[in-house]
């Protein structure tokens, strides 16, 4: 059973006071490296306008791009005004993909700009654009049977296809259940559920599996893919990749897309001028982890700081990673202030590829075995802007002690809300400790208080700058620098002994610990898979 303690609770209860005052009375120590850190962090903290580079004027950094490229180089340039050692460390190469402008204008039975965004990855239109109707999958009672469904296929050659799901209403629930008496409340639910019912049996009507059918239509020559992916907040759309290869891929906002598909569904002939600018490299571009360190007296041990560079490209990727990616850095820039000859190794790794699955890092850890077998403690962070709520331990049953001693010699306002999940099960999180968990190298992910990052600003096209509080980011950064501090000091080596896995009470059987993937060197190679 996975016990969880509040490590407040153990420590102490966190004082009301300003941070000067405060830090005087619970530097539970005494450590004066500890207060020059809490000082560095808290009171000079260069989080606001490191980020303010990576993400407006670098902007957002999907693997390959040129902008993931200019970010690794950025960081070499921060690294090396700071005097700390860093290089650009390839591990494959990638698909090269530059995003141009797009638009998508309603030119008939009315004049509208759309709110969409090519997907990344999308193809061009040609030149000028395209101007084309817009259809829908029909409903069953259309299609009949395959046969029908073969009969639509083949009228959809030039035309614009919507192919997900048009909500009922883009109004989140909850501002639907603060409005609405029970019974509205209930009927609302009930039209979503309806909606959903409606487009699945289309696509049984028709014999069709869902995932094909934007291959079946790229076969039959459409002009291009219309989609929507709404995040269920206000104006909101989970933005990521094309499942298109051939023809140009849009992601339309739930309204506009809702505009679209009622004027489809009743016949209205919606027409639709779309532009999508896109260049795709002739050949795979190089990807780098960024890999900064500051060298240790001890030989062959490390601490090791983790966060992702790259990023989907509908924003400015600020909460997934660009804020983990600032909080390693300050971290960093702490360090080499604070305390420049640690005791093992300080790494931080800016991986890249995490989106495509953790493929940097995983890279990292199979070429770099000296690394694995040395670490200490990895800490990475992955999730958004809120702070440091759960540090996991995933399943190294001895670790908590560790964790609970370093973080008993921090000041309690940065610790009074951790929760210390032990032993906690070693799992597949999709994020980039994962790549050291299973190498079984004790990784930690740090995760932060949700600050509305599931429905707001996770893979979505309102993930920018101004998402980002920087009062929690220092904080974050200050408690990173602490960890590394803390973990390089400490005498006694985290142990590696790892947890039975308990039994899925769903399954009755064991949990599947999960093993290590063989990093994909290039995206061609991910295509013969």
């Amino acid at each position: 059973m996975r016990k969880t303690i509040h490590v407040s609770f153990l420590l102490a209860l966190a004082v009301v006071a300003p941070a000067a005052a405060l830090l005087a009375q619970d530097n539970p120590t005494g450590d004066p490296v500890v207060q020059r850190i809490y000082e560095e962090g808290m009171r000079r903290s260069q989080a606001s306008r490191l980020a303010q580079v990576l993400m407006d004027s670098i902007g957002p950094r999907p693997t390959g791009s040129a902008a993931n490229r200019a970010a690794n180089d950025w960081l070499l340039r921060v690294y090396k005004s700071w005097g700390i050692d860093a290089k650009n460390e390839q591990y494959g190469t990638w698909r090269d993909w530059t995003r141009g402008p797009s638009a998508l204008t309603l030119v008939a039975p009315r004049t509208r700009v759309l709110e969409a965004t090519m997907h990344a990855w999308s193809a061009a239109t040609p030149a000028g654009g395209v101007t084309a109707d817009v259809v829908i999958f029909p409903r069953g009672a259309e299609l009949h049977d395959s046969a029908g469904f073969a009969k639509w296929l083949a009228g959809v050659r030039g035309k614009l296809v919507l192919t997900s799901l048009p909500e009922s209403s883009c109004r989140p629930d909850s501002d639907i259940r603060s409005w609405a008496d029970s019974a509205a409340y209930r009927h609302a639910g009930a039209l979503r559920d309806s909606a959903a019912a409606d487009w699945a049996a289309r696509f049984t009507a028709a014999h069709v599996n869902p995932r094909a059918f934007t291959a079946m239509l790229e076969q039959a020559g459409v002009a291009g893919i219309l989609s929507s992916s709404w995040s269920r907040g206000w104006g909101v759309d989970k933005i990521q990749s094309t499942r298109a290869r051939s023809v140009p891929s849009f992601d339309v906002s739930c309204e506009d897309y809702g505009l679209l598909a009622r004027l489809a569904d009743n016949g209205q002939r919606p027409r639709v001028h779309a532009v999508a600018d896109a260049r795709l490299a002739p050949a795979e571009s190089p990807v780098f982890n960024t890999i900064a360190r500051i060298e240790g007296t001890v030989p062959n041990e490390y601490v090791m700081l983790s966060a992702h560079l790259d990023s989907w490209d509908a924003a400015s990727g600020a909460t997934d990673n660009g804020t983990g990616t600032i909080v390693m850095l300050e971290a960093m820039r702490i360090l080499k202030a604070v305390y420049s000859h640690p005791r093992r190794t300080i790494l931080v790794g800016h991986w890249s590829g995490e989106e495509e699955g953790d493929i940097g890092s995983s890279a990292f850890a199979a070429d770099h075995p000296e690394v694995v077998k040395g670490l200490q403690a990895l800490f990475n962070q992955d999730n958004g802007t809120g702070e440091i709520d759960t540090v996991q331990t995933n399943g190294f049953v001895d670790a908590s002690a560790s964790l609970a001693r370093w973080m008993s010699r921090m000041p309690a306002d940065l610790t009074r809300n951790v929760t210390l999940m032990l032993p906690g099960v070693a799992h597949d999180e999709s994020t980039d400790s994962d790549a050291f968990d299973c190498r079984n190298a004790p990784a930690f992910f740090l995760t932060s208080s949700d600050w509305s990052y599931g429905d707001y600003t996770w893979h979505t096209n309102r993930d920018t700058y101004d998402k980002v509080n920087f009062d929690m980011v220092k904080r974050n950064a200050t408690m990173i620098a602490l960890f590394a501090y803390a973990a390089s000091e400490d005498p006694v080596f985290v142990s590696r002994t790892r947890r039975v896995p308990p039994t899925d009470a769903r399954t009755g059987q064991p949990l599947r610990v999960p093993s290590c993937d063989e990093a994909p060197r290039s995206w061609a190679a991910t295509q013969r898979r």
